[in-house]
């Protein structure tokens, strides 16, 4: 009986948590379109909701919280509120990442030739796709799809460290775009940061599915290659 009521209490939790989802979706698309288009009214939409983000990831938690206490749940269960409570942790830090980006909209000027000095559209649809997939593998408990979305953070770091480039050349080249630049770098921050967060959540998903942890794993081997590589017999 008591394993019956849990499974009620995940599915009520799963459709809260797709409810937030859902929303720090609409928030980051929305932030984006904003950055597009130099749209304040757009910036200005997403950052009044961050408020309820907020309060919707403390309820979130507070719940999670009461089934670990109440239910005590084990196994997948237990992996499962453990993923659903990280991943609330994550969304509700991207939400705030979007209005960061609303706010940095609302900075850009709308003049010819403001253009932010980076592949915005690129990293844009790349980031969101990452969000969006990461957030279905954990729904449809799909593993090969979280895998997919830590391979796609590579493309969103490397525009974001050639952003540096490009922006201290702007810079040189053209020192009145300064304070646009400027915004674009934090433009350029703000996606990279969602990327690695949808790639947090990813990760949490593949433990849930599979009980591997993966976090860290690409530091774990290198340090464990060079540790032999140093306790090996000098020649």
């Amino acid at each position: 009986m008591q394993g019956n009521v849990l499974h009620r209490e995940l599915e009520r939790l799963e459709a809260s948590l797709r409810t937030l989802a859902d929303t720090v979706v609409a928030f980051t698309k929305g932030a984006v379109e904003a950055v597009r288009r130099r749209d304040a009214q757009a910036a200005d939409e997403v950052i009044a909701g961050d408020d309820a983000v907020d309060r919707m990831e403390v309820d979130f938690e507070e719940d999670c919280l009461k089934i670990l206490a109440l239910y005590q749940p084990v196994a997948v269960d237990l992996r499962l509120v453990i993923a659903m409570l990280k991943m609330n942790n994550d969304l509700e830090r991207v939400a705030d990442l979007a209005v960061s980006l609303a706010r940095h909209a609302k900075a850009l000027p709308k003049a010819s030739g403001a253009a932010i000095p980076f592949d915005f559209e690129i990293m844009a649809e790349r980031t969101t796709m990452m969000l969006e997939d990461a957030i279905e593998a954990l729904f449809g408990r799909d593993a090969a799809l979280a895998e997919s979305v830590r391979g796609a953070d590579d493309l969103v770091d490397d525009i974001n460290r050639e952003m540096y480039d490009r922006v201290a050349r702007e810079i040189r080249k053209d020192p009145a775009r300064v304070d646009t630049l400027i915004h674009g770098i934090g433009v350029s921050r703000c996606l990279e940061r969602i990327a690695d967060l949808a790639t947090n959540v990813a990760e949490d998903v593949i433990y849930f599915v599979e009980g591997r942890i993966v976090r860290h794993a690409e530091a774990r081997r290198i340090e464990s290659a060079s540790s032999k590589l140093e306790s090996a017999p000098k020649k």
